[in-house]
């Protein structure tokens, strides 16, 4: 049973459990981002109070929207041809849209959770819509992306679906984002820095010549982690720092792995994490167009977060990695970088931010100390059985 079949399990165990409770009163409203899997809302039975906006990818002078089934050949072949790939931010009206159905479906307030506001302005449309929206419309910006964003969304759906209030439901959701760690391989830089995602690093992007990178998603930013010298190398590294991930949190945990062009070499991350953690499912999953346009051909992503369906019904913190201690000059040896870049096609904004400072434990990816930054945390995923699914990621 793959992780569409058994979160539908669940929702029909919980329909059966409130079939005389009127429908969620709380909506929640997405971007295409948030990788969640083709047929997600239905599975969840949650199709009636949950919208995914479809982000655009621009491929010459063509827009696409996320999920139209030219993109994702037009996007591979775009990138291995070295033609100019731009994404953009939903119109306003996109979100003015989606907030007006949830309202004729009988929502009386809403939450929006939206892809980080240092990657893209998506969040910005979204509070502008919000605020001419015919009901309460609480926004989000995660900090995260891909699945991070995905799995906030998805305890929000669950707690919605529950009856919680809009205000409990956003802050699981935040919680949830907070929690969430996002670590990824790619193995060329030059697809982030055309888009201008990564650049003030430019120091040590300068001795990339042979070198792949691991970077982290911090505060919201992307910023490079690790230099490791082979892609081997690199699979091998970052298994490593998902194992760490995994093995430093507390309750349950849920994970995925993201790849464009790459379905194999995700099925095998997939496969030595799992084998070393096989009590946590990986849901295995392309990386959304409009993240991968960014990330370029052969990223491997992986997310992991904290699950909000355990008993006590809230994230534990786990006490694991907290991310690696950044020296004074930005680079250790075959270890981090200081500083990351992001900026927003649609808006020729460029916000730069500095990872040094930030709780962490050390380039050698020891484990800090209990409660420290968890959203610096590795990456950690468990996989059982995982298969492939649809998604994406800005």
């Amino acid at each position: 049973m793959d992780w569409l079949e058994r979160l539908a399990s669940r929702a029909r165990g919980r329909q059966r459990e409130t079939a005389a409770v009127p429908g969620p009163s709380v909506g929640v409203v997405t971007d295409s981002a948030s990788a969640l899997p083709g047929g997600w809302a239905e599975a969840a039975n949650a199709a009636d109070f949950v919208r995914v906006v479809p982000m655009p990818v621009m491929i010459g002078d063509q827009i696409y929207g996320e999920g139209s089934a030219e993109l994702i050949p037009a996007l591979a072949l775009a990138m291995a041809q070295g033609h100019e790939v731009r994404t953009s931010r939903p119109a306003p009206g996109q979100f003015e849209a989606a907030y007006r159905e949830l309202a004729a479906a009988g929502c009386t307030s809403a939450v929006s959770i939206h892809l980080s506001g240092q990657l893209s302005g998506t969040v910005d449309s979204a509070r502008l819509a919000a605020r001419s929206a015919e009901i309460p419309v609480e926004v989000i910006d995660s900090a995260t992306a891909a699945m991070g964003l995905g799995f906030a969304v998805a305890a929000a759906t669950e707690r919605a679906r529950a009856g919680y209030s809009a205000a409990e439901v956003a802050a699981d959701a935040r919680s949830v984002a907070a929690d969430a760690t996002i670590l990824f391989y790619v193995p060329s830089l030059d697809q982030l820095r055309r888009g201008g995602r990564i650049g003030a690093a430019a120091g040590w992007l300068g001795t990339l010549l042979a070198v792949k990178p691991i970077l982290v998603v911090r505060d919201g930013m992307v910023v490079p982690l690790e230099r490791v010298r082979t892609a081997p190398k690199a699979l091998a590294r970052l298994a490593e720092l998902v194992q760490q991930d995994i093995a430093g949190r507390d309750g349950k945990v849920r994970a995925a792995v993201h790849h464009f062009g790459n379905a194999s070499e995700a099925e095998r991350l997939a496969g030595i994490v799992g084998a070393a953690a096989p009590e946590v499912e990986i849901l295995i999953c392309p990386l959304p167009a409009v993240l991968a346009a960014h990330a370029g051909l052969g990223v491997l992503a992986v997310a992991v977060a904290g699950d909000l369906s355990d008993p006590a019904g809230h994230i534990v913190q786990g006490a694991g990695p907290a991310g690696v201690g950044v020296p004074a000059d930005g680079v250790a040896a075959d270890g981090v970088a200081a500083d990351g870049v992001a900026a927003d096609d649609e808006v020729g904004r460029t916000d730069t931010g500095n990872a040094a400072g930030k709780p962490a434990g050390n380039a050698a990816g020891k484990p800090a100390a209990p409660g420290a930054a968890s959203r610096t945390r590795f990456a950690g995923t468990k996989a059982k059985g995982s298969k492939s699914s649809g998604g994406a990621k800005e």
